[in-house]
């Protein structure tokens, strides 16, 4: 039986030169099925096919280039192996009637050299403390997680070799057979380290005040847009998370500072990304109410997410698309789920989240549907 009370969430939405199925988003998760290479394997091309009946799909993080990398068996979009392996999950998805994006990443300091061999590069070198990230040793299973390092200031070289490189992953990415792709620009990572005054002590045009921290994630959207065109361009930006050491008083003001750049972009979606721990800052009604005034394209809202909350979120047309993450996980076929009211699974594993050599935790969740 079909679970009338969300009626928005299961409309159909026009989005990016298509129609999507419903309002449902799977939300980008690192999951770290990837070869060392950062080469995406065939078990990444069944799980992403197995949750296409969401309404889109945005990848897990995925690195623009070797420096860019954070965490151990990530995938990359830099070269043509990953690229080839890349068209193998995109035909996958489209073979079910998916939409789907790649989550373009840098981690700037948030990264060891356990990882790649190679110094992190942030902001300023300001070493994010009580942040770690993981490397898989030996025949271990279970990811190991270790100190990030202390970072290298970048030079304005480094700041355009970066911007270049997020343009041709942008450019890979469409090559390799995606929609579009999403510029992370959240969760502690190197776009959102230049946009905190506390982890951004530049005392060039990339830093000081809000307008010169914004200017490297306006500047990279721009080489992205120009690269592959607007309507296939979205960002994600996260003003209430203080993790990895960035909590910072000035976010929403320097946020809210580059929406309107954003918006007259044209980017396709903004995809904000809340705070999911129980006793997180609440996102307020007027932030919410102020953020549709200022961007005028797609909203996407991920974070604790529940269908009853979506629903509600989309009735006050204060976003357009929801996104959810972990119940993705263990119900491959979330949407359908959801809409005809089945019982759902749980994670039964919790050392599988990140890594693993089979199936087990990744692709083994039965569907009902």
């Amino acid at each position: 039986m079909k679970n009338s009370i969300y009626q928005k969430l299961f409309s159909d939405y026009s989005f990016n030169n298509d129609q999507l199925k419903n309002r449902m988003v799977l939300a980008p998760m690192t999951r770290s099925r990837a070869n060392e290479d950062g080469v995406p394997t065939d078990m990444m091309s069944l799980y992403y096919q197995q949750r296409a009946s969401a309404g889109l799909e945005i990848t897990e993080a995925t690195q623009i280039s070797l420096q860019s990398q954070g965490y151990a068996k990530t995938p990359g979009i830099y070269n043509q192996d990953q690229v080839n392996a890349w068209k193998k999950v995109t035909k996958a998805v489209h073979e079910k009637g998916g939409e789907i994006f790649v989550q373009l990443w840098h981690v700037g300091r948030v990264g060891s050299e356990k990882v790649n061999g190679l110094q992190p590069l942030a902001p300023s070198a300001l070493k994010a403390n009580k942040t770690s990230v993981y490397v898989f040793e030996g025949d271990n299973r279970d990811a190991t997680f270790v100190d990030v390092d202390v970072p290298k200031e970048m030079s304005q070289d480094e700041i355009d070799t970066t911007i270049i490189d997020f343009r041709k992953a942008a450019r890979n990415a469409i090559e390799a057979g995606f929609d579009g792709v999403e510029i992370h620009g959240a969760n502690g990572y190197l776009i959102d380290q230049f946009l905190r005054s506390n982890a951004n002590k530049r005392s060039d045009k990339y830093g000081g005040s809000k307008e010169n921290r914004a200017r490297f994630l306006l500047e990279v959207t721009q080489a992205v847009v120009d690269e592959i065109g607007a309507e296939k361009v979205g960002v994600r930006l996260s003003p209430f998370i203080m993790f990895k050491d960035m909590d910072d008083p000035e976010i929403l003001d320097t946020i809210m500072y580059a929406v309107p750049y954003l918006d007259r972009m044209g980017i396709t979606y903004l995809h904000l990304c809340e705070a999911d721990w129980d006793d997180a800052p609440q996102v307020s009604d007027q932030f919410r109410i102020d953020l549709r005034k200022e961007f005028h394209q797609t909203i996407i809202a991920t974070g604790n997410m529940t269908p009853e909350k979506a629903e509600n979120l989309l009735e006050k047309d204060w976003i357009d698309l929801a996104g959810f993450g972990r119940k993705f996980i263990s119900n491959p076929d979330y949407p359908q789920r959801v809409l005809h009211n089945a019982p759902l699974q749980e994670i039964t594993d919790t050392h599988t989240l990140f890594g693993g050599r089979d199936e087990r935790g990744y692709t083994d969740y039965p569907s009902l549907y």
